[in-house]
């Protein structure tokens, strides 16, 4: 649940998420310029694979910013629900641009392992790839804490994406140490192929994580255990009944279908006005979501449709 003691608007939130993605572009392009002047300084494929993902961190964060700013915009005639699943395919480009980079990184290192080459300055390269793993750290922690906090698909994935990167650049330099002190120069191409195998299972996690928010996956569990301890405190205390609660969760939006059975001699006015208490405290549990609550009389078997999904 977000901070009680601090809430922010709806537009102070996306500024705030904006800044977020900015932070990672600026982070990116500077670990870039840090790694590929490793690897131009040693020659290293381990150092050039992992300034190669640096560079697609750049473009995903790019393309974050953008689904980003899509994501905030308000509901339209043609999008009932809003655009928040705009994030969903930010998450899907990164996962490709993974993907592919992973490729590349693989076939790069297996030429390698035949032609091993020796490596170049590697105290220099060590630090300057030492650097930018420190400051994708820093940002990538930071992300995916905003990610979690603001419910946001594109920070987290952003945000583990360069964390990732983090344990990456750390095997690159491990691998470089070990090189640079023993001279067994074919431990190189090894490294960056592992990387790119690395980057592989990466780029397949975040495809198949974004994939199911696009299939409109239900609420965490943790969110589900809120709202089913609201719905039990309340039907204590107002001699109701709920069944068929069913939700979604897409981008940072949560909605939720639930059947409210209430005594048959209450009126429709008094049933109304329970159901707004229902939907009102489900938002306040989540901290925010769209709640539909559908009335039927105690005692009746309840026969609902399929759940509405943007």
């Amino acid at each position: 649940m977000p901070d009680p003691d601090f809430v922010r608007t709806p537009q102070q939130e996306q500024k705030l998420l904006e800044r977020f993605m900015w932070l990672s572009i600026a982070a990116s392009i500077a670990t870039v310029a840090l790694k590929f002047g490793a690897a131009l300084v040693t020659g290293s494929v381990g150092f050039l694979s992992d300034a190669i993902e640096s560079v697609i961190n750049v473009v995903a964060a790019i393309v974050g910013l953008w689904a980003l700013k899509v994501a905030a915009k308000p509901a339209d005639d043609n999008h009932n629900f809003g655009h928040a699943k705009a994030e969903y395919f930010s998450a899907q480009v990164e996962g490709a641009m993974i993907l592919v980079a992973s490729i590349a990184i693989i076939f790069t290192a297996i030429e390698r392992i035949i032609n091993p080459q020796p490596i170049e300055q590697a105290g220099l390269g060590l630090i300057l790839s030492t650097v930018a793993a420190v400051l994708n750290l820093a940002v990538g922690l930071a992300l995916v804490r905003a990610g979690k906090r603001y419910r946001s698909a594109t920070l987290d994935a952003d945000g583990r994406h360069l964390l990732t990167d983090v344990w990456t650049t750390a095997g690159v330099l491990l691998g470089i140490a070990v090189v640079a002190l023993t001279g067994w120069q074919v431990l190189d191409p090894i490294v960056a192929l592992l990387v790119g195998l690395n980057i592989l299972v990466t780029g397949y996690q975040l495809l198949k994580s974004s994939i199911q928010g696009l299939l409109s996956q239900t609420l965490p569990d943790d969110e589900l255990r809120l709202i089913d301890a609201f719905l039990a405190r309340f039907a204590d205390e107002h001699d109701v009944a709920f069944t068929n609660v069913r939700t979604v969760a897409f981008g940072r939006e949560r909605l939720v279908n639930v059947v409210m059975q209430v005594p048959g001699s209450w009126s429709v006015e008094r049933s109304h006005d329970y159901a707004d208490l229902v939907e009102f405290g489900i938002a306040t549990e989540l901290g925010g979501a769209e709640t539909v609550v559908h009335i039927e009389p105690l005692g009746v078997d309840t026969q609902v449709g399929p759940m509405w999904v943007p």
